[in-house]
């Protein structure tokens, strides 16, 4: 995405301190709603407005950065705009802020599932699961529009649809956005991207470190499901299943939903209505989706579970992120000035519309819409976000209570 401002430039201000960082995106952590995009938005406010930690156009390069690279981009701007403020244990300061609330009321969810007894056929959940069935839609159409503009990047889009609505397995997901990337390259035109700004972030990663990072993100994404496989341990499986989503996944947010529902779900390590149901109630926390890996360490039914596996969960799906931020941003000025890239990139985007309209339709419609009752709350929720623009945790909140009472 493309972040632009008509306000005068600034004079970024880089002294600070882990605490000074974890604070204020705490701050954010418990405000943030609305999903990745919303997060930027708040972000550019924060730190581009109000405390000028760094230049608009500083934070527009960060932002063009993120859409390179896997994992949830919200976040991935937040680790980097906090390592730029106050290096290494900034990063770990803003990351650890943003994320634990979120999680925090997701692990508390699943206990109160668990403490409840069996969910499965019960109103409230009804309501979640429809109302999961609005909001993947809102986002399917919301991306659409931005990353789907032209002929080209629909075709795309729509060939991504179709392949993994009939190719089974998780890695054809990563086959398509390897599709897509290449169909970008070569079909998309140069005149319909673009670069962002002559500014960079400056952030002082020695060439060494940031080798070292890449090298070690490329190595668990190996080594992990190998140590698995070998030694059966069910710490170091959970621990793969999640660091393979963080890694994988282009677009972050809701595109992540296919991948974990395959990973979990379809192996047997959670179960489905579960699943619906926690991620439901992810829609009505603040702060990053990925957080949902929390809650589905929390429930998983073998392994590590309650707290320890939501803190496997929690870490590994976020690992992958902050190896590669800390790795590319050394190398990105160069990046950014590459034409081709850019070109690939449109693609990619493109690609991840159609992975997360193929997920609209499964799991999420399969199993939200099962009758006139959860078509109706569905359609109801849809309105409201999309025409009424009632943010996305009061109308899934509204959807469970309906749910509750009627269904």
């Amino acid at each position: 995405m493309t972040v632009t401002s008509v306000d005068p430039p600034q004079t970024a201000r880089r002294d600070g301190n882990p605490f000074e960082v974890f604070w204020t995106f705490l701050r954010l952590g418990v405000t943030s709603f609305g999903g990745p995009v919303a997060h930027l938005g708040f972000f550019r406010e924060a730190f581009v407005h109000k405390k000028k930690w760094l230049t608009d156009r500083a934070y527009a390069d960060l932002v063009a950065l993120c859409q390179f690279l896997p994992g949830p981009a919200s976040s991935q701007v937040g680790m980097a705009i906090g390592l730029h403020r106050a290096g290494p244990l900034g990063m770990l300061a803003a990351w650890l802020a943003f994320t634990l609330p979120s999680a925090v009321l997701l692990v508390g969810f699943a206990f109160g599932v668990a403490a409840f007894g069996d969910a499965v056929g019960t109103g409230w959940l009804t309501g979640l699961k429809a109302a999961a069935v609005a909001v993947v839609a809102h986002a399917v159409l919301g991306m659409a529009k931005t990353l789907t503009p032209d002929a080209r990047r629909a075709t795309i889009a729509v060939a991504a649809l179709v392949i993994v609505l009939l190719t089974a397995g998780v890695w054809a997901q990563v086959m398509v956005i390897v599709a897509a990337g290449i169909a970008g390259w070569v079909f998309v035109r140069p005149d319909e991207t673009s670069a962002d700004g002559e500014d960079r972030l400056r952030v002082q990663i020695p060439r060494g470190v940031a080798v070292a990072c890449l090298a070690l993100f490329g190595l668990l994404l190996v080594a992990l499901p190998a140590l698995a496989a070998a030694t059966g341990n069910d710490a170091l499986r959970l621990a793969d299943i999640f660091y393979r989503a963080g890694a994988l996944v282009f677009g972050g947010g809701h595109v992540v939903l296919p991948l974990l529902e395959a990973e979990t779900v379809q192996t047997g390590i959670v179960d489905h209505d579960a699943f619906l149901a926690g991620y439901g109630a992810a829609q009505a926390v603040p702060g990053p989706l990925f957080t949902f890996a929390a809650y589905l360490g929390a429930v998983t039914t073998s392994g590590p579970t309650g707290i320890a596996g939501a803190t496997i969960a929690l870490v590994a799906i976020f690992l992958p992120s902050a190896l590669l931020v800390a790795g590319a941003l050394p190398f990105w000025e160069k990046l950014r000035q590459a034409r081709h890239a850019r070109r690939a990139l449109a693609g990619v985007n493109a690609g991840v519309v159609g992975i997360l309209a193929a997920a609209l339709y499964t799991p999420v419609f399969t199993q939200g819409v099962t009758g006139v009752g959860t078509l109706s709350v569905a359609a109801v929720a849809f309105v409201a976000l999309q025409s009424w623009k009632a943010p996305a945790w009061a109308v899934v909140i509204g959807a469970a209570l309906v749910g509750g009472v009627l269904l």
